[in-house]
């Protein structure tokens, strides 16, 4: 669609891009990628370390547009899959969000919990290796051609257009399985408002923004939560019906 609609004049101006290895080597390192691809699609599942290392090469190879894009393909391979549970999925998510670095290292948590039986140290560090693989075979494959690419409209068109894409995907990852696992309520709502309000205007550090949505959960959970609110209630006024039983004036609960 990019390369019928998106009209992007390439630049004027000529980058060199300095390399030790030519276009050979490069088509030679895209085969590898792709040959990685291949198998990680269509190779009958293993257990362990292989299967950590099919999950992660192919949520690395299929995404375009950075670390968020990945969530739902990483949620299909783990969580649909039965490795992990929805909520640990989600856990590590938003923990990843607190830590500096690329969303990609959210793999190395996912790796220490699939499969139990394996060291946790060498999951997370197979996890996170296979991640980065495919972008780092992809884009040294397509280093020694950007200098042709960059100056080509047709193919600055193509990519404008997947970038536009990609803004898509990450709308959809913010509805599933954000927004409709972490928001429940109007309370909810409101402190995820807030929260981009404090990032978007205020230009606060996302630790402070995870410190406020921590604290603003906790006194959600202690104050208005209604499950907990009908508890107390309940036990309020089973302490009542017991004092007006005690000096015989029924109370009703």
């Amino acid at each position: 669609a990019g390369y019928f609609f998106c009209r992007i004049t390439p630049s004027d101006e000529e980058v060199v891009i300095q390399l030790n290895y030519g276009k050979k080597l490069g088509f030679y390192i895209f085969w590898i990628f792709l040959l990685l691809l291949i198998i990680s699609l269509f190779a009958p599942l293993q257990s362990g370390i292989f299967t950590i290392a099919e999950i992660f090469y192919r949520a690395g190879a299929l995404v375009f547009g950075g670390g968020h894009v990945v969530l739902p393909l990483l949620k299909d391979s783990v969580v649909s899959a039965g490795h992990i549970s929805n909520e640990a999925f989600l856990f590590g998510y938003g923990a990843s969000q607190a830590i500096p670095g690329p969303m990609f290292s959210f793999s190395a948590y996912l790796g220490t919990l699939i499969p139990p039986e394996n060291d946790r140290l060498l999951n997370a560090s197979v996890a996170l290796f296979f991640m980065f693989l495919p972008g780092f075979l992809l884009i040294s494959a397509v280093l020694p051609f950007w200098q042709d690419i960059s100056q080509t409209p047709q193919a600055i068109n193509a990519i404008s257009g997947v970038n536009a894409a990609v803004v898509g995907l990450l709308g959809a990852s913010l509805y599933d399985p954000i927004f409709k696992s972490g928001i429940n309520s109007e309370i909810d709502l409101a402190i995820g408002l807030a929260a981009v309000g404090m990032l978007s205007i205020f230009k606060l550090s996302t630790l402070y923004i995870v410190f406020w949505c921590v604290a603003a959960c906790i006194s959600r959970i202690m104050f208005f939560w209604n499950p907990i609110n009908l508890c107390l209630r309940r036990f309020g006024q089973l302490r009542s019906w017991k004092k007006s039983n005690f000096i015989e004036k029924p109370y009703p609960i």
